[in-house]
Formats: structure tokens, C-alpha cells, sequence
């Protein structure tokens, strides 16, 4: 009696890139054309542009993590954990589970959106004492943490002590780092009148970053614009200035200065998953390098794309131009490679992958934001409908989009509670403990393990 099997399809990650093409696989193939799996640790989508909102109570962290299980159409099968190594000639990919099993999961098609990792650098103390803003978990973790100084400096009879508590650095003048430091900013603003022993001139914030310019992506008006709102405020930005070493109770600029302070948030930008260099293949800054249609040269059924993939930027005339690891073009690479995907399984040419960038906001907290929709530049509140309009629409579910306009309208007519949860108070929650980069293999170990487990099955 013969067997026939269906085509496996393996998607890896589920952010922007991963769950759109998951999406559109299941909306264009019928179910005996072929299998899909998804590797990721959770069972949601993060909603990554607005952490910082989490991270400074605007937002509930419940309402930018949408279910993966609500969809009608649902039928894929969802592998908890995160994909350690792939090998490309044996076909497998190498998975290690939420409780710390290693699997091995053959496929067919295989398509790669791990997403990306915070960079760092070789800095003295950056991972035991910075926090990272990548995930669910930092984002409401960082927002207990700056309550607990706000409580610990006001409950501290050692003036030196409150001080530096009520010291904080971020690191990055990315978007990241410029919404995280606004945001919070913003939090321990309106959260001091609270702590009448505290004098808010003691609270200060500096943003620092190595560029010498504050988020150039928006040019130079709108990029000064955002430095006057953040200086108003009273944030401390300081551009051409990094981090030389960090410890527990003080950070060290490398302009010399030495900033007391138990609060170190490292933002500086990231770089693609450690699992794209298990495959051994070729890589343009980190990122895997595909064509234009976002399948791998030289390798049959792979794909890639999202911040681990170099997709060519055919929008732009410059001849070596990838595009950026922003979530529009993940969203919109996420679909067209899920057309190229069912194009290679219906034997039909697959077509690459054009989009001209919509343009970019940044929220910096209550009023003020700054945004250039289609290359035109807006300021404060124009801009925060703008923003706002563009995020509230790319979330993916009626629910998800209930969740945040609720969360919005009740923050700026209630304002915060300063509530800390205190679920993780005793666990570690820098920027090693969250991102699990030592958890990847090798190539050699890599195909060491999976020719060790086909030969277990012989």
C-alpha cells in the first residue's frame, strides 16, 4: 500500500516576517498540499514597536502579544522552543524545547525568520548589569525595576544612595533607545508626585549613543526636533559617547564620566539570530545573504528573510542596498515569500520582492512624537495620531487592537497606578539571562548531532 506524504514546511520564528507568512500559507494551500510547522518559544506575536509603552505602563503586556491560536483557519503545528542549528544537506533543523529537550525536525521547505538579538560589544560588565528591551518579559521587568528605585530612594536615608537610584542611562539613540528613554522618562515624571521625600530635580535620565546624530533615518529636522522634546524634559543626551565599563552601582562613560546609577538599558541596536551562523552559508553584515526572492542560493526549498536576511532593496538604486530590519518590510516579506513558497510547490517562477519604505514615526510619550509618513515631516500631536493610526492598524487582531485603544484611552484619562508586580524580583533579568545566545551550536556541531541521530534510527 503506498504512502503519500504531504511537504513539509518549516517556518522559524514568530515575529512580523514568521507569523505572516505562516498566515498566508494557511489562507493559499489547501490542506493535503502540504504541512506547516512554526518553531517559537511562545505562543504569540510580539507587537515589538511598542515595548516601551509596556515597559513604561501605558500598555498592558497582554495587549502586544497576540495569539498565535485565535485564527478560524488555524492548523498549524506550533513546536515550543527555538531552533539552535539547521542543516542545510541533511534537511533538518535542530530544536531545543521549552524544557530543554533537543528534537530534531526534518523538512522539505524551510523558512527562515528568526529575527535578531541585541548587539553588544566586548564591554567589562555590559551583560551582568545592563537590561536589554527585546522581549516581553525585560520590557515588563525594566518597569519594576525603575518603580523599585523610585520606592527604594524615597525609603533611603543615605543621600548618595537615592541619588544614584534616581540616576538612569540608556544606551542607543536608535528608535529603541530614544521611545524607551522618553517613555520612562514620562514614567517617573508623573510617578514622583507620588513620593512627596523625593525632590524631582534628583531624577535625571541621559540617552547616550556613539552616533553623532539622534535617530539620522528621520533627517536633520526632525532628528533636532526630538533632541528639543527630550531636552525639555530634562533627558541628557550626549551623541559621539558610548559605555567603557559597567557595574553594579555605576556606569563609566568614554568621555571619562562616571555616573552612579543601578539602572544601565542597552539599546544599541541589533544584529541578526546566532542561528544563521550555523548554517555555514554566506552572510552580508551578520545577515544571511539571499536573492531577491528570498531563497537561498544553491540550496533548494530554503528561504530567509526579516532582520537575519540580507534581502536586496530593489526599491532603491543602489546597487548593494538590503533592506532595514524594520517591521514593514518583515510584514510584507513574510507574504510575498509565502507566494514564493507555493509558487516552488505548484512548479510556477517565483518573483522577487519589491517595497518602497512608508516612512517612520517615533512616539516619544503623551503628546509629542515625531513622525514622516510618505516623506512628509509631522510634530507633536499630528504626528502622535500618526504613529499611533499606524500601529493600532498593523496589529493583526480585532482583539489585539481592542486591547491597546482600551489600554490608551483609560492611560490618559486614569494616568498610572506605579504598581509593581514583583513576579520576578528575585530572578536575574540582565541582558545575558533573556536572549539565550549561548545556546546555539556550531555547524560542525550541527551536523555532528544529526548524523549521530540518523544513524540512532538506522
Amino acid at each position: 500500500m503506498n504512502t503519500v506524504t504531504r511537504p513539509r514546511i518549516l517556518v522559524v520564528g514568530a515575529g512580523f516576517a514568521g507569523v505572516e507568512c505562516v498566515r498566508r500559507l494557511e489562507r493559499k494551500l489547501s490542506p493535503d498540499e502540504a504541512d506547516v510547522a512554526l518553531v517559537t518559544p511562545f505562543a504569540y506575536q510580539l507587537y515589538l514597536p511598542l515595548l516601551p509603552q509596556v515597559a513604561s505602563g501605558v500598555l498592558t503586556p497582554q495587549s502586544i502579544a497576540v495569539s498565535l491560536r485565535r485564527s478560524k483557519r488555524y492548523r498549524t503545528r506550533i513546536i515550543p522552543g527555538g531552533a539552535i542549528g539547521v542543516d542545510l544537506k541533511a534537511k533538518v533543523c535542530v530544536i531545543r524545547t521549552i524544557t530543554d529537550q533537543i528534537v530534531d525536525e526534518p523538512y522539505d521547505y524551510i523558512v527562515l525568520a528568526p529575527g535578531s538579538v541585541t548587539r553588544t560589544f566586548d564591554i567589562p560588565g555590559l551583560t551582568d548589569h545592563a537590561f536589554g528591551m527585546k522581549t516581553l518579559a525585560e520590557a515588563a521587568y525594566v518597569r519594576d525595576h525603575v518603580i523599585s528605585q523610585l520606592d527604594l530612594a524615597d525609603a533611603s536615608q543615605d543621600d548618595a544612595e537615592r541619588a544614584a537610584r534616581l540616576q538612569f542611562v540608556v544606551v542607543g539613540g536608535g528608535y529603541a533607545g530614544t521611545e524607551t528613554a522618553a517613555c520612562l522618562q514620562k514614567l517617573t515624571h508623573a510617578a514622583v508626585r507620588r513620593y512627596p521625600r523625593i525632590d524631582p530635580a534628583l531624577i535625571k535620565w541621559h540617552l547616550i549613543d556613539i552616533a553623532p546624530k539622534l535617530m539620522p533615518e528621520l533627517g536633520d529636522k526632525l532628528g533636532s526636533s526630538a533632541q528639543e522634546v527630550l531636552r525639555k524634559r530634562g533627558i541628557d543626551i550626549s551623541l559621539g559617547v558610548s559605555i567603557e565599563k559597567a557595574g553594579p552601582e555605576e556606569v563609566t562613560f568614554t568621555d571619562g564620566r562616571v555616573i552612579p546609577t543601578r539602572t544601565l538599558i542597552w539599546t544599541a541596536g541589533v544584529v541578526a539570530s546566532p542561528l544563521i551562523a550555523t548554517l555555514g552559508a554566506d552572510t552580508v553584515r551578520g545577515r544571511l545573504a539571499v536573492a531577491a526572492e528570498m531563497n537561498l542560493p544553491g540550496h533548494d526549498g530554503v528561504f530567509a528573510l526579516g532582520d537575519a536576511a540580507a534581502v536586496p532593496d530593489k526599491a532603491k538604486d543602489q546597487e548593494d542596498a538590503i533592506c532595514p530590519p524594520t517591521a514593514q518590510h518583515a510584514m510584507r516579506q513574510g507574504r510575498h515569500v509565502a507566494d514564493n513558497v507555493i509558487s516552488t510547490l505548484r512548479g510556477r517562477p517565483l518573483k522577487p520582492y519589491v517595497h518602497k519604505d512608508l516612512g517612520l514615526v517615533v512616539d516619544l510619550g503623551g503628546k509629542d512624537a515625531v513622525s514622516k509618513p510618505l516623506g512628509i515631516e509631522l510634530r507633536g500631536v499630528p504626528a502622535q495620531a500618526v504613529a499611533r493610526g499606524y500601529h493600532w492598524s498593523a496589529l493583526r487582531t480585532n482583539v489585539a487592537k481592542t486591547r491597546v485603544m482600551t489600554n490608551w484611552v483609560l492611560n490618559a484619562i486614569a494616568g498610572d497606578d506605579f504598581v509593581r508586580t514583583g513576579f520576578q524580583a528575585r530572578k536575574p533579568a540582565k541582558l545575558k539571562d533573556f536572549e539565550y545566545t549561548h545556546a546555539y551550536l556550531t555547524p560542525e556541531q550541527v551536523a555532528a548531532h544529526v548524523d549521530g541521530s540518523q544513524r540512532q534510527d538506522r
